[in-house]
């Protein structure tokens, strides 16, 4: 195996094997390396949505981006990660909700991603799970879920079958302008280096904090039928943050297998994935509100994960400001999965040259450092 490439990319996650998969295609030699597996990190501990979101104009953008290439990736890769398009029901619970249930449909249809208001007998009809006495809600058809390590798994293999190289099971030990030092001693080198690491850029990048937001996750049993959407409250992104820096709305999901999976919550300060019962028991709570009959239902799997946060709230994608051979694909928090495609064309359009598909200047890395010292600010 080859200890030189053009690119090299750090972490085999959802996001770094999209872009390592999608650089081979546009003319390098990469390779892709990560202490584990190929999505068996992050990526693994998420819930797998893809979600048009729009807290602000540029995250709507970006989902928007990345929903159409992940609907060109499974017309030409049919049954990887066993997509399913079940669409999302944003539910409102109380009439502050709904109004804000209604700017959200408005914003999504301005930008011809279709969703519909629905009230409270519509919604019940479209969901019976549901609890009665709520406000309404949207219904976006084009959202969907997707098994994410399956894909990550895919893509590296998709990579190899390119010509293009992988190394797992060795972490990363130093990392240089021109190349990393593996724990085992060997060294490869390459003129560009793509640190895809999650919550682990920190580590290799002392000078960009990216940092862990815990969240916990359950999962049911098998109930094929009963759940047709993912319901989510109008609460998420908006939960009260309490004192522990906890944050708690419902997300709920139908898998494919008929199994019901359960989120989401957000909490800063965590150190470990050791599962919080306060928490978990929140997250628990939260979606028994909105779908009552998961008290009857038996939870086979509870487990913690991190989400790789930036300070902003916007990912990092681009060059380092400093460091001009490495590149930065990091901190998507809750939207690495819909976005892994979108990052990945965005990078590879600024590493080739090109004009990248949005305005980059939300996700540029250089916005965290001070324009005169050229360190982090």
């Amino acid at each position: 195996m080859g200890n030189k490439a053009d690119v090299l990319v750090i972490g085999a996650g959802i996001v770094g094997s999209a872009c390592a998969f999608t650089l081979q295609q546009q003319g390098y030699q990469v390779t892709l390396i990560d202490e584990k597996s190929p999505g068996s990190g992050v990526t693994a501990a998420g819930m797998g949505h893809l979600v048009a979101l729009d807290e602000s104009e540029d995250e709507l953008n970006l989902c928007l981006y990345a929903l159409s290439l992940w609907q060109d990736f499974v017309r030409e890769h049919p049954g990887v990660g066993d997509y399913s398009q079940c669409g999302t029901l944003w539910v409102a619970e109380n009439e502050e909700q709904l109004a804000e249930a209604e700017r959200r449909a408005e914003r999504l249809n301005h930008h011809h991603w279709r969703a519909g208001l629905v009230n409270s007998d519509q919604l019940r009809r479209l969901e019976p799970c549901l609890r009665s006495g709520l406000a309404g809600g949207v219904r976006v058809s084009g959202d969907a879920v997707i098994y994410p390590p399956a894909v990550a798994h895919y893509l590296a293999g998709l990579l190899q079958k390119a010509g293009g190289q992988c190394r797992f099971g060795l972490p990363v030990m130093v990392l240089h302008d021109d190349g990393v030092l593996l724990s085992d001693g060997s060294v490869i080198q390459a003129a560009q280096i793509v640190i895809a690491a999650g919550t682990g850029v920190s580590r290799l990048l002392p000078d960009f904090r990216i940092f862990p937001r815990k969240g916990h996750l359950a999962i049911t049993d098998r109930y094929p039928g009963r759940l047709q959407h993912q319901v989510v409250s109008m609460n998420y992104g908006q939960a009260t943050v309490t004192a522990d820096a906890l944050t708690v709305a419902a997300n709920v999901q139908p898998r494919p297998t008929g199994q019901w999976l359960i989120g989401s919550c957000r909490q800063d300060g965590q150190t470990d994935t050791t599962l919080d019962p306060r928490a978990l028991g929140g997250v628990l709570r939260s979606a028994t509100e909105l779908l009552p009959c998961l008290a009857d239902m038996r939870i086979v799997r509870a487990w913690a994960g991190m989400r790789p946060a930036s300070p902003d709230g916007h990912p990092v994608i681009g060059q380092h400001p400093v460091q001009p051979g490495i590149w930065i694909a990091a901190g998507h928090e809750g939207l690495g999965v819909t976005t892994a495609f979108a990052t990945a064309q965005l990078l590879a359009a600024q590493m080739c040259g090109k004009s990248p598909a949005l305005d980059m200047r939300p996700y540029d890395p250089s916005r965290f450092f001070d324009k005169e010292k050229l360190q982090y600010a």
